[in-house]
């Protein structure tokens, strides 16, 4: 069956809407992390909680983190 480019485009533009926001963390150490979704903020323990590309719940010290941009 073929699509014509402009129903495949449409398609293409509404898969990529569904997915979450992106924000990239940004490390003293040089290194560039993706996370999926807004890092959340743990005062308590002074860190940030995100969740990396494949799904995986990680966390990163604040004293760590330069910076958190959404992409």
């Amino acid at each position: 069956m073929k699509f014509s480019a402009p129903i495949c485009l449409a398609l293409l533009a509404t898969l990529a809407g569904c997915s979450s926001t992106q924000y990239i963390i940004s490390t003293k150490e040089g290194r560039m992390i993706v996370a999926d979704g807004k890092p959340d903020y743990n005062e308590k323990a002074g860190s940030y909680e995100y969740r990396d590309t494949e799904g995986k719940r990680l966390t990163i010290m604040k004293s760590e983190v330069v910076q958190i941009m959404e992409r």
